[in-house]
């Protein structure tokens, strides 16, 4: 019977138009626009900006997802969904930023009522303008009742974005063309504020969500990719502000959560069908890992921030050690509280600019752990260009 059903999907898959939007290299993003915009909105008088980022985790709040955690759900009730992005849009009030980088982001998903969230925060916030760009858009995914599902990066502005561009990252090569087809297309969101411009020198934003679960060179090719855009933009004299959830510890961070991440009754199948429990996290064992839960699977993976750091400013110092220490954590898988009563435990999120930060003004919003498994990340910025950079 098993084999019948898998015969017909593929007659059904072979056969029909795509499940899954393809994606070209460079396309224009999808534009937004707030029900209601001040006339006021779009002047900018100078003086700083506040920017934010932040993986709002699809408005599902600790929702023991079964994707990423020890969960088991796919559909969260509706009025869930509301009450944290109810709680979401108060919480950007809050902060009161000028530019907000979102990422996991659904639109119209089965597993989020099919409520358009760019859309909900544009008119729940102050915020006026968006753009978005999807990681994963597909009219049916057949397993684990997920069905439709449209989720991504957005970003969000007080001010104009009158351009918006998607760009590609490469997939992964460690799935087969099966699993492949129907996974995550990964990008990274550049949108420019014209307003935000200054002495000729154009301004842009960029979001970036990089790869978790990759066991190939997938992650580093992701990064690479992040530093050439924004290399490509100050190059050409131009002024940025980026960030994302980059999933990847600073340097010198601890690169081993095996156990921590594990479930209670999870263990690693080998390839000869034999069950080995996950290694201790305090052995050099060389795996096996728990994908998302180990930094050290490729050469200089443990590294793989530091030139990010060499370029650009960091809105939380590396130089001081700031990114280490614990009050500057945004990440714990989401069910990490009820199981260890932890609420973040390393650090994935993060805000580059060749701009100037404003001293200290850097802040990781922990209050903010039940709203999602990633913490918002906040600094204030001047757009002017940092001397040598």
């Amino acid at each position: 019977m098993k084999v019948f059903k898998i015969f017909s999907f593929l007659i059904l898959f072979s056969g029909c138009d795509p499940f899954v939007t393809e994606f070209s290299q460079t396309e224009s993003a999808m534009m937004y626009k707030a029900s209601s915009v001040p006339s006021e909105s779009a002047t900018y008088n100078g003086g700083s900006l506040k920017v934010v980022t932040w993986n709002i985790r699809f408005g599902s709040g600790r929702f023991p997802f079964f994707g990423d955690s020890c969960g088991d759900k796919v559909i969260s009730e509706n009025k869930n969904v509301k009450l944290i992005m109810q709680a979401i849009a108060d919480t950007l009030n809050k902060i009161d930023a000028d530019i907000v980088l979102l990422q996991e982001v659904d639109v119209s998903s089965k597993r989020t009522g099919y409520m358009d969230q760019v859309q909900y925060l544009l008119d729940n916030t102050y915020l006026n303008y968006g753009s978005y760009a999807s990681m994963w858009k597909a009219d049916f995914i057949p397993t684990d009742g997920i069905g439709k599902i449209n989720t991504g990066n957005a970003i969000l502005s007080r001010y104009e974005i009158t351009e918006a561009e998607r760009i590609e990252l490469r997939l992964r090569t460690d799935q087969d063309n099966l699993v492949q087809y129907f996974y995550l297309r990964r990008n990274i969101l550049k949108a420019k504020i014209p307003s935000l411009a200054q002495s000729g020198k154009d301004f842009f934003a960029v979001d970036i969500h990089a790869t978790a679960f990759a066991t190939d060179d997938t992650k580093e090719q992701h990064l690479l990719k992040y530093s050439e855009v924004l290399s490509n933009i100050a190059n050409n004299n131009g002024v940025f502000v980026s960030g994302g959830d980059l999933n990847s510890v600073p340097p010198n961070s601890t690169v081993d959560f095996c156990m921590l991440d594990k479930c209670d009754s999870e263990k690693y199948v080998d390839s000869d069908g034999s069950e080995i429990e996950y290694h201790s996290i305090d052995s050099v064992s060389t795996g096996p890992h728990k994908e998302g839960a180990f930094f050290d699977n490729f050469e200089g993976e443990p590294d793989i921030l530091q030139p990010l750091y060499n370029s650009y400013s960091a809105a939380i110092s590396h130089v001081d050690g700031s990114t280490l220490d614990p009050i500057n954590y945004t990440h714990a898988p989401s069910t990490s509280y009820e199981r260890h009563e932890i609420k973040h435990d390393r650090k994935l999120d993060y805000l580059f600019t060749n701009g100037l930060w404003e001293d200290g003004s850097g802040f990781t919003h922990q209050g903010a752990w039940e709203l999602s498994d990633h913490m918002p990340v906040s600094a204030t910025f001047t757009p002017a260009l940092e001397e040598g950079r």
